[in-house]
């Protein structure tokens, strides 16, 4: 028996029980765990999903040996992830020290206001990772910044990460650094700025809309009562560390490497390390309030610059707000969120060595008739690899090696198919707990997926809006013509089905 090909493969019930167990274990543990649940529950209920997958793998044939090695090989696609997730971490723990995120803070409380807070927080977000092709970056550095200056306004945390992930996204969308924008035209054989042209047609009702929409929200905010916060906050800030327009050098530093496309990994690990050279420049008070009286000038440097690359900072300044939104950082801040990576990447490897992802597109692929519902259900699809495999590498790149042959049987030009993949697989992966991007995002923001989820504007109106342009026909792009109206997408699914 060949450890690569069961010997009977997997039918519906099959695939659709581990999907089903998934379910049963995450909603069990947000019900018993609540907001704690993405700290050990989910990571086991999605173990506990992966091991009912196992048992169908041994009904099936499959030898331990052969998934025990998918099981490895889906881990090691998440490595690159991780490693970026962990230099984060430092980053983040090194900017705190450094003074760079408190004077981020400190002049995002003297310029934003409520008003528009949201919606100037999604457009500068955006234009952050337009320009560097990194929504993991963007969150990670201003994000996180502007993440405590709305609180510092009074304003919702949910609503503010909401904000910094549409900005992210959009941004990250259509730049041609980003390596999802990238990779969406490979895989479905389109050409890099003619995606980017063809996405506009989606991209931009979806930020205009998502913007219109933060706009009402900071309008309706009622922050009266919070304005004397602010003002604290920003007395606490300027006590502590020592404000300057020079504590920025280290986010300059990391946008300048971003723009000349070094390596993502690099890139942070030299963000994080110029951090720690300007803290040790600039706020030696802070370190020696840190390290204590009992050390000497040397050994307190070394320590708690050391402390902040594994540890992060944990700072006392006498004000809850700043104590909060300052302490944190390192990389064991970010062993949580790696261990949930894992496990979810455990539960999608198996799934698709079993041949389980596959069925479910057999089963998704027998129903469609038209070209609408050809595109409905490669949104959907994406949606569910990103459900399932937890990756958002896994949510381009299967469904679209998946629906590639059908779009061409079909008579659509790979841009529709490029276009669907990012509308769909890119922008749902940040709204999912157990997804590597909703993992990262919970691990750098603090604030729950589940929380900003539904004020991801951007993020939950572009799949919409897919949908809707596949319904109607409207910007649907063949292969012997410029653009399709809704009469022609039914003539052409007509036409394919005859033939088949």
């Amino acid at each position: 028996m060949s450890e690569k090909t069961p010997i009977t493969s997997p039918s519906l019930l099959d695939a659709v029980t581990p999907i089903f167990a998934m379910i049963v274990f995450l909603c069990a543990g947000v019900f018993y765990f609540g907001d704690s649940s993405s700290s050990g529950p989910n990571q086991i209920g999605l173990l506990m999903a992966t091991g009912v997958a196992l048992l169908i793998g041994f009904k099936n044939g499959y030898r331990w040996q052969a998934m025990e090695k998918a099981i490895i090989k889906g881990i090691s696609i998440s490595l690159g992830a991780v490693m970026i997730l962990l230099v984060v971490g430092s980053l983040i723990g090194t900017w705190l020290l450094a003074g760079t995120v408190p004077t981020l803070i400190y002049y995002g409380l003297t310029v934003l206001n409520p008003s528009y807070f949201y919606a100037a927080t999604c457009i500068i977000c955006g234009i952050v990772a337009m320009s560097i092709g990194s929504s993991w970056t963007t969150a990670a550095t201003v994000g996180v910044a502007l993440l405590a200056v709305g609180d510092g306004l009074g304003l919702s945390p949910a609503i503010t990460a909401g904000a910094i992930i549409s900005g992210a996204y959009f941004g990250d969308k259509i730049s041609p650094l980003s390596e999802t924008t990238n990779l969406a035209p490979a895989v479905a054989g389109s050409e890099l700025f003619a995606h980017i042209r063809y996405m506009l047609w989606t991209t931009i009702p979806s930020i205009v809309t998502a913007l219109i929409l933060f706009l009402l929200l900071g309008i309706s905010a009622d922050v009266s009562q919070n304005t004397d916060n602010a003002m604290q906050m920003k007395q606490v800030l300027s006590q502590h560390f020592d404000i300057s327009v020079f504590n920025l050098l280290p986010l300059v530093v990391l946008l300048a490497l971003a723009i000349k496309k070094v390596p993502a990994f690099l890139s942070v690990a030299i963000g994080a390390i110029v951090g720690a050279i300007w803290a040790v420049i600039f706020q030696q008070d802070v370190i020696s309030a840190l390290a204590g009286d009992s050390k000497s000038l040397v050994e307190a440097n070394i320590t708690v610059v050391w402390t902040a690359f594994f540890d992060g900072v944990a700072f006392s300044t006498g004000n809850a707000n700043i104590d909060s939104l300052l302490s944190r950082g390192g990389m064991s801040g970010m062993l949580n969120t790696v261990w949930l990576i894992i496990c979810a990447l455990t539960f999608g490897a198996v799934l698709e060595h079993l041949g389980i992802l596959q069925r479910l597109m057999t089963a998704i692929l027998s129903g469609v008739r038209s070209v609408g519902g050809l595109i409905s259900s490669t949104v959907g699809t994406c949606i569910a690899t990103n459900l399932v495999a937890a990756d958002q590498y896994m949510g381009i790149v299967m469904p679209g090696r998946m629906f590639k042959q059908e779009y061409q049987r079909r008579g659509l030009h790979p841009l529709v198919l490029s276009r669907t993949l990012e509308d769909s697989g890119t922008l749902t992966s940040p709204l999912i707990p157990w997804n590597s991007c909703g993992a990262y995002m919970y691990g750098v923001l603090a604030v729950n997926p589940l929380e900003y989820a539904m004020y991801a504007f951007f993020n939950l109106i572009n799949p919409i809006l897919a949908i809707v342009y596949a319904s109607i026909g409207f910007k649907i792009k063949t292969l012997g013509q410029d653009l399709i109206s809704p009469k022609q997408t039914t003539s052409i699914a007509t036409g394919v089905a005859s033939q088949n």
